[in-house]
């Protein structure tokens, strides 16, 4: 008898559906998998047999084949073991109902539980997708699932149970939760309050905030580059519901979701001896790296340095595209990747050149040296380059309060939903996202100000990439100002924010 059930499998974040086709004929006994099943797949008949049998159900003496389609794509995950056992068992008439029009999830293990698994979010959207609504998963996975909508959504915990539940149609179901995001956003415990001085800093960031932009800081040790960095976040507005569903879909994927809903945007500080693979993504069966679990957030990088140049230069596509492309062997992979960069490093090897109060030790060739590990290309994808001084006694003494994170993002949030009007049929509708023929649209000049910017074109020897970037600030400038057009103070101040690499990329000579 042939008997068949679905179910999916992921290719990045897409799903792909999968139709479990399970026959049962005369012959030697013996359990075929065929359709590309990778090694997990494979193993599962016996996962499967002894699930079945430790149910207190007899397993088919029989020649049994199941067919994973379409055959050309290649099956893993042991999410596989409850559909192939559901189609095993209708074939053995022990399962009466017709299932057809329903998906299974689920590992088994020999006793017979239904186990959780990853990646269940993207799995569930992509089986509402094409249109499967009756969905049996594990109760371990019930959080995850409360999160889609428009879907009836079962759940057990043993083979058994299901079982039961199928045969006298009396199934557990769990309601979908779409409550408001902003009832589950909370505040942050940390504050750009938090921080006594460096005001451009403060300033720079709130900029780089509004319209999405990367940031570099540099200075000495101390100066309170990486506690603003931990901030940074703080002044972000709350992510959209959609945005949540994506970073949610991202770490459910990873095996890294420790709670029912990625409200925060995400913060990801790799340790500087990360690899590759860690970075972009990647492995025997790609997994996403850390540009994409920062999706719809920051990477911040400490120590720009210290980091493997090639391990930079991986970031060079996602910061260019939003996406980053992994391709192995065993298949190729697209993940989004629009994360806003937030990097710091000293300005050399000591960390006091060109300091005011102590003198630096490095050579000039030392200096070159330090400072070639971070390329012109990935330095041009860089918007605000921002050169950072020691906070001095009166600062740092002062009980005058600073500005909140919550005063800065409400004045962040009137100026993304600017851009949001403007780039209305855009995915990250940011400043920092303009395309050319928008920043043609968008970010037109007067006379006067095409003319300072020729000057400073020819004197900062800018490339085109550097050129747009300035003018991208200047827009993004202008909506915190809530002007409609790009006036020269803009441009004035789009300069000193992009252009202080100038003073210390030298390689010393300056010094």
């Amino acid at each position: 008898m042939l008997a068949i059930t679905n179910s999916i499998v992921l290719n990045g974040l897409e799903g792909i559906p999968i139709c479990v086709e399970t026959d049962i004929t005369k012959g030697l006994p013996s359990l075929t998998i065929v359709g590309l099943p990778d090694m997990a797949v494979k193993e599962s008949k016996e996962r499967i047999r002894a699930a079945i049998q430790n149910a207190g159900y007899a397993f088919p003496v029989k020649r049994l084949i199941i067919n994973l389609s379409p055959a050309n794509e290649r099956k893993e995950g042991s999410h596989l073991d409850l559909p192939m056992a559901v189609g095993i068992l209708k074939a053995a008439k022990i399962i009466k109902p017709e299932i057809d029009d329903m998906a299974f999830l689920g590992e088994l293990s020999l006793s017979g539980e239904i186990k959780g698994i990853e990646g269940v979010l993207p799995m569930l959207i992509g089986l509402k997708e094409k249109g499967l609504t009756e969905v049996y998963i594990p109760r371990e996975n019930r959080n995850e699932a409360l999160l889609v909508k428009g879907i009836n959504i079962y759940v057990s915990d043993s083979l058994t149970e299901l079982i039961r539940n199928l045969n006298e149609g009396s199934f557990e179901t769990i309601e979908s939760e779409g409550g408001e995001l902003e009832e589950w956003f909370t505040e942050d415990d940390v504050c750009f309050s938090d921080v006594k001085g460096q005001h451009m800093a403060k300033y720079a960031l709130e900029v780089a905030a509004a319209g999405g932009h990367n940031v570099l800081m540099v200075g000495p040790p101390g100066a309170g580059k990486t506690m603003l960095a931990k901030r940074f976040h703080s002044i972000l507005p709350p992510m959209s519901y959609e945005e949540v569903l994506e970073a949610t879909k991202i770490y459910s994927i990873s095996g890294l979701l420790r709670q029912k809903l990625m409200v925060k945007r995400p913060f990801r500080a790799p340790h500087h001896t990360i690899s590759n693979a860690s970075m972009a993504g990647g492995g025997k069966y790609p997994k996403p790296g850390e540009v994409t679990l920062a999706h719809n957030g920051v990477l911040f990088l400490d120590e720009l340095p210290e980091f493997q140049r090639q391990v930079l230069e991986t970031l060079r596509q996602p910061l260019e595209d939003g996406v980053v492309n992994i391709s192995r062997v065993n298949g190729n992979m697209t993940y989004p990747s629009r994360f806003m960069l937030v990097a710091s490093m000293n300005p050399c090897p000591c960390g006091y050149y060109k300091d005011e109060e102590k003198e630096c030790q490095c050579s000039p060739h030392l200096i070159t040296k330090y400072l070639s590990k971070i390329s012109g290309p990935l330095l041009d994808r860089i918007d605000i380059h921002l050169m950072l001084k020691r906070s001095n006694y009166q600062e740092l003494n002062s009980v005058r309060q600073g500005e909140t994170s919550e005063t800065i993002r409400q004045r962040v949030g009137l100026a993304r939903a600017k851009q949001r009007l403007r780039f209305p049929d855009k995915i990250t509708p940011y400043n920092a996202t303009m395309t050319v023929s928008e920043i043609e649209e968008f970010c037109q000049l007067g006379t006067p100000e095409v003319q300072f910017l020729e000057r400073a074109f020819s004197q900062y020897k800018m490339s085109g990439r550097v050129y747009h970037k300035i003018l991208k600030l200047a827009r993004t400038l202008a909506d915190l100002e809530d002007s409609g057009t790009i006036e020269m103070a803009h441009l004035v101040k789009a300069l000193m924010l992009r252009m202080p690499e100038s003073s210390y990329f030298d390689g010393g000579k300056n010094g």
